[in-house]
């Protein structure tokens, strides 16, 4: 039996977000934040709307989540995000203790396991589920971008 709430399930909730900071002008990444197959936080890039270079997907999940579970520490959640995190959200993502990352596109430039960033020691990460979708939406941004400039 196939369960409806697999990893695909909520990659794909992220690529919707995904889609959503395109739409926005934004680099279009997605986050959501799950918890006991549970969607707690949906969120994307922000950094253009907010003017802000911290506002990233993952690290507006991570405020999110926390403020609905009315704690700092992410146990026994999962984050789903578009693009492998950058250092400074590797960074937040150590601090909330988040038990689980899974990513679609790993970014070979900045991604944490690029920079040699370290998790939690108790948090897992994986990669690769619906890599092609998240970087097609990627490189569709990008090449869009450069053509209005």
């Amino acid at each position: 039996m196939v369960l409806p709430f697999d990893d695909s399930y909520f990659m794909k909730k992220a690529l919707q977000e995904a889609e959503a900071a395109f739409e926005k002008g934004e680099v279009p990444i997605g986050a959501v934040v799950v918890v006991k197959n549970r969607i707690i936080a949906r969120t994307h890039n922000l950094t253009e709307q907010l003017n802000d270079v911290t506002a990233h997907a993952e690290m507006q999940a991570i405020t999110a989540a926390a403020n609905f579970l009315g704690g700092k520490y992410l146990h026994e959640c999962t984050l789903y995000v578009t693009l492998e995190p950058c250092q400074m959200c590797a960074g937040a993502l150590y601090w909330s203790q988040i038990s689980k990352i899974v990513y679609a596109a790993k970014d070979l430039q900045r991604g944490c396991g690029a920079m040699g960033t370290k998790l939690h020691p108790k948090t897992k990460i994986f990669g690769g589920i619906l890599e092609d979708e998240a970087s097609d939406l990627l490189k569709r941004f990008f090449v869009q971008k450069r053509n209005l400039n």
